[in-house]
């Protein structure tokens, strides 16, 4: 089996209320700025744009 050693996870944080959201992982060779994705946060209850936390 195959090490997946470009991919790490990374927490996503809300940018409306600051929740963090689950871990995503990501390919740091690909991408090696912060990542920034639409995804359903809990609290705000709707898909909002979520940042990836320092």
């Amino acid at each position: 089996m195959a090490k997946n050693e470009n991919r790490n996870y990374v927490t996503m944080r809300c940018t409306v209320c600051g929740n963090e959201l689950r871990p995503t992982s990501k390919n740091k060779k690909n991408n090696p700025e912060r990542l920034e994705i639409k995804r359903y946060c809990s609290k705000c209850r709707k898909s909002v744009v979520a940042k990836e936390k320092k």
